[in-house]
């Protein structure tokens, strides 16, 4: 069976500019430099000091820069991750209100810069603040789904991973190659009528294929106003509702008001009780996409880059799936 890893489009580029040791390097921070101005002028505006560069790491690097017109912010990402460059830009065309907008572009190096979002929810709220400002973020992220849902095939064709329900069973079999313990790999087999029976119905289930951010928690919303969620690089293409697996693991106690708050986006289509066990299912099959999405980013990592214990985790996530939370 092919692998999921070989139904990605990687970096047009040959070249291997990518993984923590090249974008330590000096040679790559000046190139990267010197293309940043370079767009910044293009765009009317100039770098007023110093790059910082903040994040480097195994999946993507990130830097920061004062210009004209606020700051801005350069990143650079694998292989794994390389289509959310052009996902930003069809994102940014469908939903602008809903997404930062990128400056400039390059897809076959996987660079682009975008205005800089300011802080994030965690940044400057806690407890009740934060459960709200959470619950509208995810209202708006409902919006933004349903602008978005017509776009699903383009999507996939850009490089983010095909997980609609239809395409499940065949994405479960693929993610059973992860799991090498025996004992778990057995209790998952025996789930196979069970996968194939919940894709059925999630496919039937109301609201289309759209984008799943898929790890949509309060460190990946920008404060705003309006909030909007950045960080896409992990999106797949699945039924909407299988973005809540992170949002409503990270939040524990507060998910079914955060449940609540991102379903009212979708109460034209459904009575409320057909939404929610829409929504378990689309949680529950969303560990499956979380296992595959894990092994490709793994798989793009130079294995110096990959930290102890994550080439556990595809297999840790396709498991729970036989005794979800």
């Amino acid at each position: 069976m092919k692998s999921l890893r070989d139904t990605f489009r990687p970096v047009a580029s040959p070249r291997k500019e990518y993984g923590k040791e090249v974008w330590s390097s000096p040679q790559w921070r000046a190139q990267a430099t010197a293309w940043l101005d370079a767009r910044l002028a293009e765009a009317g505006r100039r770098r007023t000091g110093d790059v910082e560069h903040l994040h480097v790491r195994p999946w993507a690097t990130a830097m920061r820069a004062p210009t004209t017109n606020g700051f801005v912010w350069m990143k650079a990402a694998g292989p794994a991750t390389a289509f959310e460059v052009e996902l930003y830009e069809l994102l940014h065309r469908v939903a602008p209100d809903h997404v930062l907008r990128p400056i400039a572009t390059d897809t076959e190096r996987a660079w682009m810069v975008l205005e800089d979002g300011g802080p994030v929810l965690t940044d400057l709220l806690e407890g009740e603040e934060l459960v709200a400002a959470m619950a509208t973020a995810l209202g708006r992220y409902a919006e933004l789904q349903r602008l978005v849902a017509p776009h699903a095939g383009e999507l996939v064709a850009l490089g983010a991973a095909d997980m609609r329900p239809a395409v499940l069973p065949e994405r479960f079999e693929q993610a059973l190659e992860l799991v090498t313990d025996r004992d778990d790999r057995a209790r998952l087999e025996a789930l196979r009528p069970d996968v194939a029976r919940w894709c059925a119905e999630l496919n039937e289930a109301p609201g289309e294929a759209s984008i799943d951010h898929n790890d949509l928690h309060p460190d990946n919303v920008f404060a705003g106003p309006p909030p909007r969620a950045y960080d896409w690089g992990d999106s797949v293409v699945a039924h909407p509702f299988a973005t809540m697996l992170v949002p409503l693991r990270f939040m524990g106690e507060h998910g079914p008001r955060l449940r609540d708050a991102y379903l009212d986006g979708f109460t034209d289509l459904a009575p409320r009780a057909e939404l929610v066990r829409a929504l378990e299912l689309a949680k529950r099959l969303g560990l499956i996409a979380h296992a595959l999405t894990w092994d490709r980013v793994l798989a793009a990592m130079p294995a110096a880059d990959v930290p102890e214990g994550w080439e556990a985790m595809p297999a840790s996530f396709l498991t729970s799936l036989a005794t979800p939370a």
